[in-house]
């Protein structure tokens, strides 16, 4: 299970990253907002994701440690904070 959610974290943080590097012009830049929200969206599905992989199988839960936990919810809130704090 580490290969799948390796390539979860990363995809999440590559998203995060992508959202974070977006910078708009200006007030009228709609087009920039709009990707900023939608990659958010997207990092917060992918931690979510993530989340329910790692937590939801008991087999999982046992074989992984807990610090498996972290990183999506470290992306999920680096992704909340970008979307919250608008451009």
């Amino acid at each position: 299970m580490a290969v799948p959610l390796g390539i979860l974290h990363l995809l999440a943080a590559g998203l995060c990253y992508s959202a974070w590097a977006i910078r708009p012009s200006g007030l009228w830049d709609k087009d920039a907002y709009g990707a900023i929200t939608l990659l958010c969206f997207l990092a917060g599905a992918v931690c979510a994701i993530a989340l329910v992989v790692t937590v939801a199988p008991p087999t999982v839960r046992r074989a992984m440690g807990a610090w498996w936990v972290a990183p999506p919810l470290i992306l999920s809130a680096i992704a909340v904070t970008r979307w919250t704090s608008g451009g």
